[in-house]
């Protein structure tokens, strides 16, 4: 279900969603956050749940664990080794910069995204892992070092509100900003880390390129692209006056040209997400405003 809608959040309300953790889409909200099986490994090897390797069985190992079928066809004892899980702290890079402040239905970009990265943040505490991430405003960005505490998920959640509520018609954001942000974000990640980007991914292609590239070599990534309806497709050929709360204008979508100039670069940032989420430690979840049912389940 859609908790939150309009044009606004406040943090009562990103506060709220902890207690929709039961719901049915809550718990399959960490799963999301990687494509692989096995969401809290580390190096560290023993008896657990996920399968690591196949070697020479050693003195002390558990004769449970020998694999036979290696055993017979290279006639020397092998035994399977697992790695245990382990904790993998959560970083939310959420963004609640200017591109996000649009929306043509239900709510807007900016409120999606604070709902998404609320719910990742309060499963992410349920399952007893550490969670912290980054705020990205117009003008500065907040950086929160994973924690497990409701307090300190509780100050993210705040700031995702307070950013949410700075955004208004006619604002710019700092283009220079986006680079500084991620850069940040990988100085806050470590090996082995869940992050979940949650934008429209709609500026700045190369920078979110380089980020991602360096971030997935040593952690498991997320890419939750919030979009509107409205960015894909013109809405049927008429006049149209827009206006972002400064400028107003007349716009033909009745012109061939402009149509497809419009969806060309709609297809362009997909093509581009696309591309990242092909490398196997990067997943894609798109969502768009007007969903009537916000799922986190992997793409």
């Amino acid at each position: 279900m859609v908790a939150l809608t309009g044009a606004y959040v406040d943090a009562r309300a990103l506060l709220s969603l902890r207690h929709l953790r039961g719901s049915p889409e809550s718990g399959r909200a960490v799963k999301v956050l990687g494509a692989q099986s096995g969401l809290k490994l580390s190096k560290q090897k023993g008896r657990g749940v996920d399968f690591a390797e196949v070697r020479l069985y050693q003195a002390g190992d558990d004769v449970r664990s020998i694999d036979w079928r290696v055993t017979a066809r290279k006639n020397r004892p092998h035994t399977k080794i697992f790695r245990e899980e382990r904790e993998r702290p959560t970083l939310i890079f959420c963004d609640q910069s200017q591109s996000l402040f649009f929306g043509s239905k239900l709510r807007l970009k900016s409120v999606a995204g604070a709902e998404v990265a609320a719910r990742l943040a309060w499963q992410t505490l349920h399952d007893n892992d550490r969670v912290g991430g980054l705020v990205l405003g117009n003008d500065d960005f907040s950086v929160h070092k994973p924690k497990r505490s409701i307090k300190s998920t509780a100050r993210y959640l705040n700031d995702v509100a307070a950013y949410n509520r700075r955004l208004q018609r006619g604002a710019h954001a700092d283009t220079a900003l986006l680079v500084e942000a991620l850069t940040a974000l990988r100085r806050l990640a470590h090996t082995g880390y869940r992050i979940a980007l949650v934008s429209d991914f709609a500026n700045q292609h190369e920078s979110w390129q380089d980020a991602v590239s360096a971030l997935a070599r040593r952690n498991q990534l997320t890419l939750v692209q919030i979009y509107d309806p409205l960015e894909k497709k013109l809405p049927h050929a008429d006049l149209y006056s827009i206006t972002n709360g400064t400028t107003r204008l007349r716009v033909d979508t009745g012109d061939r040209r402009l149509r497809q100039h419009y969806e060309q670069s709609f297809n362009d940032r997909e093509d581009m997400l696309r591309s990242l989420s092909g490398h196997r430690a990067v997943n894609l979840l798109r969502i768009s405003t007007d969903d009537a049912d916000i799922s986190l389940r992997g793409a």
